[in-house]
């Protein structure tokens, strides 16, 4: 078997994505149900929120594909970054995931530079304020500055919510309304 059922009902081809199997609440919900740092941080914290707090960081005309950089993980989940490097079957499957949410939304497969940026600065806000203490530095956030606002992390309902509500805001506000 190489599909799943998403939330909405829909038979999700994991070797063979297509953008009509693409929906925003199965993201959406899908999102707000996983843990970031595959659970290891001090409480609950969504990969749904994370996408929030990415966009929140880029320019207005790249917040739509920020919010969605993550959205492949709405259909594989969040393997860490070590063991995502480790499997080049499962980047492979990833991409075309990714390839058919670009499709579905209208956006550049490559990902604009401030989204990178941004991603980083959340990671770094994310060390800060949701992980454990622990002396060890992480290479990828070599001088990058976390937020300086904090993070207070949403239950699954409202991660959810918040979500779906502003990926539905930014289709509507932009030319890929697409939803």
């Amino acid at each position: 078997m190489t599909w799943i059922l998403t939330l909405t009902g829909k038979r999700f081809e994991l070797l063979a994505p297509t953008a009509a199997m693409i929906d925003p609440m199965d993201i959406a919900h899908s999102l707000a149900h996983q843990c970031r740092f595959n659970g290891h941080s001090r409480g609950f914290y969504s990969v749904a929120q994370h996408c929030c707090i990415v966009a929140d960081l880029v320019p207005e005309e790249h917040q739509l594909v920020a919010l969605l950089h993550d959205a492949t993980e709405a259909y594989v989940g969040d393997l860490v970054r070590p063991l995502k490097q480790l499997l080049p079957a499962f980047v492979d499957i990833e991409h075309r995931i990714w390839l058919a949410i670009c499709e579905r939304f209208n956006l550049d497969t490559e990902l604009p530079a401030c989204v990178h940026d941004a991603d980083l600065i959340a990671l770094a806000t994310e060390r800060r304020d949701l992980m454990p203490a622990h002396p060890g530095t992480w290479e990828c956030l070599a001088n990058i500055q976390p937020s300086a606002a904090r993070i207070k992390p949403w239950g699954t309902t409202e991660a959810t919510v918040n979500y779906f509500h502003r990926l539905m805001q930014l289709l509507s506000t932009t030319h890929r309304a697409a939803a």
